[in-house]
């Protein structure tokens, strides 16, 4: 059975007409009652997407709305909010305004590309890239809730500019090393930020894993240094998850600490702000002291210490790679691979620190070769 209209607003001439159409569409196959259902929820999407967009919010169907859905449902759940966000106001200001109210299942790659194109044109190459990657799951996110057939962002992976290759400026022969380690000595600046700088080319870690260390985190008993997952550089689930991140100190690490005590054991941290106690030191003073001892920016960065390290434990120490990725906190690409990494070597680790403690020390005695 099938409706064909009201009399007398469809005549009865026109009704069999219609219903000639009818037959002749069912005889090739059609579902004439699944086909006005489709076409009444496409009316109703199209009624609530006006409905929206006249209060000044994006449609259902449209870019925006799934975009908006997915960040909420996919994305903030998986990263730092931190992350969340910045995807967030990058989709706001650079992707919405072109093509948020655009239905998601009409979207093009030549449309996406233009949109893009602007980014790049602003010479945001690495930006320009993170967006498409984001657009890309947003795609992908309509495509698996059947809003949309296909993802576009997957058809222009060579239609952008590629994003150069940057590494953080690291001095990383014993020369330079040298020449560094006898400048941080005779750093004449605060206290603290001078222990900063040593720690950082003792201990592998990331500049913002060393500015956050907590006492609690430091065992003067068994020397090591137990930093949280939670402030380690994983995936969200691994922030709750995961394992902690155990540094093996060499002794002159526990010296260090033992001298940063008096100065800073009434805050929770080991590297408080100069500002105040309840917040860890800023993530410019290690990059600002190497400027005042003379290092540019593209000659070392608070973070080169780790390729520092890296480089010359492998090149002038002997230490097998994978020691050194295990102390770096390094994943690898599977689960299990992962969580051997985190637990094992520690012995081996402990060994690589002092190897590594004393090689600075000898870098920096005014006997070395390279002075």
């Amino acid at each position: 059975m099938l409706s064909l209209g009201t009399y007398p607003v469809i005549t009865l001439k026109a009704a069999r007409v219609k219903r000639d159409e009818a037959r002749m569409a069912m005889a090739h196959g059609a579902d004439l009652s699944e086909q006005r259902k489709l076409e009444k929820a496409d009316r109703a999407r199209k009624r609530k997407t006006e409905e929206m967009e006249a209060a000044g919010l994006p449609g259902p169907g449209t870019f925006e709305f799934v975009a908006r859905e997915w960040l909420q449902v996919k994305h903030r759940p998986a990263v730092s909010e931190g992350h969340a966000k910045t995807t967030q106001t990058r989709l706001e200001k650079m992707v919405f305004p072109w093509l948020g109210r655009r239905p998601i299942a009409e979207i093009e790659p030549p449309e996406l590309l233009d949109c893009l194109r602007q980014i790049e044109a602003r010479g945001a190459l690495e930006t320009t890239h993170r967006v498409k990657d984001a657009c890309s799951q947003v795609f992908r996110y309509g495509v698996s809730t059947g809003v949309c057939a296909r993802n576009p962002a997957a058809d222009l992976r060579e239609a952008l500019k590629p994003v150069p290759t940057r590494h953080f400026a690291a001095i990383i022969d014993p020369k330079g090393a040298t020449q560094l380690l006898r400048d941080v000595a005779d750093y004449r600046g605060n206290p603290i930020t001078r222990a900063a700088l040593r720690l950082s080319a003792m201990l592998l870690l990331r500049p913002g894993e060393l500015r956050r260390i907590e006492w609690a985190w430091v065992d003067f008993e068994t020397a090591t240094l137990t930093l949280p997952s939670s402030v380690m550089k994983r995936r969200k689930d691994e922030k709750v998850n995961g394992l902690p991140h155990v540094v093996p100190l060499a002794a002159q690490a526990v010296e260090i600490f033992g001298e940063l005590h008096p100065l800073t054991m009434h805050s929770r941290y080991v590297f408080p702000s100069i500002l105040t106690r309840e917040k860890c030191m800023s993530e410019n003073t290690v990059r600002s002291a190497l400027r005042r001892l003379g290092y540019a920016n593209d000659e070392m960065t608070a973070h080169g210490f780790r390729a520092m390290a890296r480089t010359m434990l492998a090149e002038q120490l002997n230490v097998q790679p994978e020691i050194i990725e295990a102390q770096l906190a390094h994943a690898v690409s599977d689960s299990l691979g992962r969580a051997y990494n985190r637990t094992q070597y520690l012995a081996q680790r402990r060994e690589m620190m002092t190897k590594w403690a004393d090689y600075l020390d000898a870098l920096r005695s005014p006997s070395y070769a390279s002075q």
